[in-house]
């Protein structure tokens, strides 16, 4: 627990810099002085409950979150987002390494101009369209995929993602290695007869 508590300050000095929050405006938030936040981030000083509960309101955290508390057991997937520079979001939602991977998207409003950066690697994915209109760039095929629809492909064709003007798109992706692919069941076809 000690050394948890103790890499607490740089985790809070990481969240303040990434969310381009100032000290000032954090002591503002969380009713915290600035000394004291300065020297919680410095690592100079542990912080209490009582600090920690405004910090996680602050940054949209639980206080495991918060203080990157390690696994207690729970059995049940604690989803960690991953923020990406251009305001996309990926949820993983398998924890284990190797064979298939499942992620959850979550795109901004896209630009219909966007001129798509393919790219490729080994693997294959396959795709469901949650909510919004996902835009697949997929070799020489541009697509639009609507709610409900999906795609699977080998990732060694040049491929890129990315919402429409339209708005935000959600989807799941699983990316597996090459071969491993995501197979559909649907009901046979009903005979002429019946």
């Amino acid at each position: 627990m000690g050394s948890t508590l103790d890499a607490v300050g740089a985790r809070l000095k990481h969240l303040r810099q990434r969310q381009d929050i100032t000290l000032s405006a954090l002591a503002a938030e969380t009713g915290i002085s600035t000394s004291t936040l300065s020297r919680l981030e410095a690592g100079l000083r542990r912080p209490t409950l009582e600090q920690l509960l405004p910090l996680a309101h602050a940054y949209g955290l639980t206080l495991d979150e918060l203080v990157d508390a390690p696994p207690t057991g729970n059995p049940r997937i604690t989803l960690r987002p991953i923020a990406c520079g251009d305001g996309s979001t990926i949820l993983p939602l398998t924890r284990r390494p190797g064979g298939i991977q499942a992620y959850k998207f979550v795109l901004p409003r896209g630009d219909d101009d966007t001129e798509p950066d393919l790219r490729t690697h080994e693997g294959y994915d396959w795709v469901y369209v949650l909510n919004g209109t996902l835009r697949l760039v997929l070799g020489e095929h541009d697509l639009l995929l609507e709610p409900g629809e999906a795609a699977e492909f080998d990732t060694r064709t040049p491929h890129w993602f990315g919402a429409t003007g339209a708005g935000p798109v959600e989807y799941l992706s699983l990316i597996g290695r090459q071969g491993e692919r995501a197979h559909l069941r649907v009901a046979p076809k009903s005979s002429p007869s019946e």
